[in-house]
């Protein structure tokens, strides 16, 4: 079961749709309690980073999903601000990350060397690093895009794919059994599908 965490950041339903669609169970979970259900993990995200982990330390899920997915070593990916929280730390902060990949979030402008508008919103393509299950079948593809924030991971060897604009920038990020996706993949239609079934099947 794909357990969709339900802290109050990010829209769930729209991963419970999606996965709904392509025929696998999927669940939001609020409850520490059911995490033990899952067998993989989801950690969306919208708005700024201090508020998602704000709410995401509160919620009570911090802890025991920490147990599930560092301990336990059951897959977990973090979606844009949910990616971004993977991170030691952000520049659109002053609380700490998740620090489970390494790395800091930075503002785009770091990256926009052609100054092209902010935020980054719409659609852009994939650029494969290396290969990995996650990315399967997804040679030519494209995402939808919505962040004025990037991530910037210490180890270069823990990116799997990344995107253009202004300049290359951080996609998806993967160390052991945790994954970060900047873009959408709940709102990127057949791409978006297809990588979430795969991440299922990991």
């Amino acid at each position: 079961m794909i357990g969709i965490l339900d802290y109050g950041v990010g829209n769930v339903n729209a991963f419970l749709n999606v996965y709904k669609r392509l025929g696998i169970h999927a669940k939001a979970i609020s409850d520490p309690s059911c995490l033990h259900l899952a067998s993989h993990l989801v950690l969306p995200g919208v708005g700024s980073f201090d508020y998602a982990m704000d709410r995401f330390n509160a919620s009570g899920l911090k802890g025991p999903t920490e147990e599930r997915v560092i301990d336990s070593g059951i897959p977990l990916l973090g979606v844009c601000v949910g990616m971004q929280m993977l991170a030691s730390r952000s520049e659109e902060g002053l609380l700490p990350g998740l620090n489970w990949i390494p790395g800091t979030v930075q503002r785009f402008s770091v990256y926009n060397q052609c100054k092209l508008p902010l935020p980054h919103m719409g659609w852009n393509d994939l650029i494969l690093e290396r290969k990995d299950k996650i990315t399967g079948g997804l040679d030519v593809a494209s995402f939808y895009f919505l962040h004025s924030f990037v991530y910037r991971s210490e180890d270069p060897n823990a990116v799997l794919a990344s995107s253009d604009y202004g300049g290359k920038f951080e996609v998806v990020i993967n160390k052991n059994n945790i994954y970060g996706m900047q873009c959408h993949p709940e709102k990127s239609h057949t791409f978006g599908s297809k990588f979430l079934k795969n991440f299922s099947e990991i």
